[in-house]
C-alpha cells in the first residue's frame, strides 16, 4: 500500500497530467461507437489503472499512456462480449427434437434479397463484376485474382473497391424505387 504522502503526490500527477487528456480519450470512444455509460465504466477502470502506477514519472506521455489503458480495456470488454456460452442448453438432447429447419419466411426474404445483388452485379462494368465475383463469391486472394486476369494487384484493389461502392449505390437506388413504387401502391390503393 502506498504511503500517503506517494498517494497525494500519484492523486496531484493524474490531476494534472491525465486528466486533461480525458475530453479526448472520451471522444476517441465516441468516435468507436461506445455507448456512454460504458464509456464512463472505461474511463473510470482507466483511472483505477493508472492508481496502481508505481513510478509515473517514467511515463513521458500521460495523455498517450490513459489512451492506450483505455483502448486496451475497451479491447478485452469487447472480447470478453465475444464469448458465447457454453452452458446455456444444459442437454444437448433438449434440442434434438426441435425443428433446425431455417424459417420459410426468411429463406425467402433471403432469396429476394440475394437476387437484388446479383441484379445490381449484372450491371457493373465487366472488369469490377468479375474482380467482385472471384474476391468476394468465390473467395480468391487479391493475388489470386491478378494472377487469374493478367492485371496488377493495384488494378484489382481499386475495382474491388469501386465494385463494392457501385454495388452499394446500385442496391440503395434500387431500395428507393422499390420503396417508391410501395408508396404509389398505397397510395393508388387509398383512392380507390
Amino acid at each position: 500500500m502506498a504511503s500517503p504522502m506517494r498517494r497525494a503526490e500519484l492523486v496531484k500527477w493524474v490531476a494534472t497530467t491525465v486528466m486533461p487528456h480525458e475530453p479526448s480519450v472520451r471522444a476517441w470512444l465516441r468516435r468507436r461507437r461506445v455507448p456512454k455509460d460504458e464509456i464512463d465504466e472505461l474511463i473510470q477502470e482507466g483511472y483505477c489503472r493508472l492508481a496502481g502506477v508505481e513510478t509515473p514519472d517514467a511515463i513521458i506521455n500521460p495523455g498517450a499512456f490513459f489512451l492506450t489503458t483505455v483502448r486496451n480495456l475497451l479491447s478485452k470488454q469487447r472480447a470478453r462480449s465475444q464469448v458465447v456460452q457454453i452452458d446455456i442448453v444444459p442437454d444437448v438432447t433438449e434440442i434434438a427434437g426441435a425443428d433446425l429447419a431455417p424459417d420459410p419466411e426468411l429463406m425467402t426474404g433471403d432469396r429476394v434479397e440475394f437476387d437484388r445483388v446479383r441484379a445490381v452485379i449484372a450491371t457493373l462494368p465487366e472488369r469490377c463484376r468479375q474482380v467482385l465475383e472471384l474476391r468476394k463469391l468465390e473467395g480468391l486472394s487479391q493475388r489470386e485474382v491478378a494472377e487469374r486476369m493478367g492485371i496488377a494487384e493495384t488494378i484489382v484493389e481499386n475495382e474491388g473497391a469501386r465494385a463494392l461502392r457501385l454495388l452499394i449505390e446500385g442496391l440503395r437506388t434500387q431500395g428507393d424505387n422499390i420503396a417508391r413504387d410501395y408508396e404509389e401502391r398505397r397510395s393508388r390503393g387509398r383512392r380507390t
